[in-house]
């Protein structure tokens, strides 16, 4: 009998025991679980799609459909003006798109490259790959003047490049996607990493490979991202290389087309290479399409950099097919590659700049 009220009694402490534990537990987790539900309500726009996690340099978190509430008209006021300036000037396009790549390159897509030059700071302007180069600037200004009226200080002028990226692709044919907003602009530039980050023109593919793996896009994104090709114009020295053996009489390079680069000899060579220029894709020169990739295998890229991508390399080349053959494909990818390109951020604190040129 002793010994059998022992047990009893080891049993109920047993299970007083396991209560105990179980109220711990339950006391610990409720904290964690209210954090994971106010985590879930921060994430959440109301249409049951969640930001992407990035932008945790700067202490945010990207979402889609921020200024739904905030600014309702955010979308549209930026639309507007990007369709106004492409209907005046299609080349626009190119350039608003090229802003935000040249943005999100160096240090984050934190509108750094915006900023001018002042006593205190040194732009990425200036820096050999913009020099003479990006256009758009005045359309940003005109944007975010237009978004202070309506909602001050709420609208960040790198979310205004990332719209105005994809309002540029609609407006010239190409697919639409959900832009996630939320970014804040840098305080900071620098003309360095704008010198050294940006892909040349004459870039090798290992190259282009290596650069946009550092920064967390793949080789596909890289292809197809370098669609972007298919708007916009270059100068003849961006691609002076690709005329070198008609000009050395050395032997053609592999997927070289002689009549294409006699036809861009002859351009250059009657102008000032400084100044000359011609259209990346000479075929549907204002359109957002796959015709880019077509150009490619058949010897008529204009950027060495291009031409690389269906000759180089074997893994490359296989995506430029595929593009070539199915547009729905190219724009897919396009679309998902310009989100994670869009979700790069820089590591500096940052804010809501009243003016897209300089620091509040």
């Amino acid at each position: 009998m002793l010994i059998l009220k022992k047990k009893v009694e080891r049993d109920h402490i047993t299970m007083k025991n396991l209560f105990n534990l179980f109220l711990i537990m339950l006391l610990v987790s409720m904290p964690i679980l209210s954090l994971a539900a106010n985590f879930s309500e921060t994430c959440e726009d109301g249409s049951g799609e969640s930001g992407s996690g990035f932008g945790i340099g700067f202490g945010f978190v990207l979402e889609f459909g921020l200024y739904r509430t905030s600014c309702p008209e955010a979308e549209s006021i930026v639309y507007s003006w990007v369709e106004t300036a492409v209907l005046q000037d299609p080349r626009m396009a190119a350039s608003l798109l090229r802003l935000h790549f040249h943005d999100c390159f160096v240090n984050g897509c934190d509108a750094s490259v915006l900023l001018d030059d002042t006593e205190g700071l040194v732009g990425e302007k200036t820096a050999p790959p913009n020099l003479n180069s990006l256009r758009g600037f005045e359309v940003i200004d005109s944007i975010k003047a237009d978004l202070e009226t309506v909602c001050p200080e709420t609208v960040s002028c790198a979310d205004i490049l990332a719209m105005a990226a994809r309002d540029s692709v609609v407006v010239s044919g190409g697919p639409s996607w959900d832009v996630e907003v939320g970014r804040k602009d840098g305080r900071t530039a620098s003309k360095q990493a704008a010198t050294t980050s940006l892909p040349s023109p004459n870039s090798t593919v290992p190259t282009l490979i290596s650069i946009f793996q550092k920064l967390g896009l793949s080789q596909t994104d890289m292809v197809a991202l370098s669609g972007g090709h298919t708007l916009g114009k270059a100068k003849c020295t961006s691609f002076t290389a690709r005329l070198q053996p008609l000009q050395t009489g050395q032997p053609a390079n592999h997927g070289d087309n002689l009549e294409f680069l006699e036809s861009l000899q002859q351009l250059c060579s009657t102008v000032d290479t400084s100044v000359a220029i011609t259209q990346l894709d000479l075929v549907t020169p204002s359109t957002f399409d796959n015709q880019y990739y077509v150009n490619l295998l058949s010897g008529e890229g204009l950027l060495p950099s291009d031409q690389a991508l269906a000759v180089q390399d074997p893994g490359t080349r296989e995506i430029v097919e595929t593009y070539a053959a199915d547009q729905s494909v190219f724009f897919e990818d396009f679309k998902n590659a310009m989100v994670k390109m869009g979700g790069i951020t820089g590591g500096s604190e940052g804010e809501i700049r009243r003016n897209c040129r300089a620091v509040n």
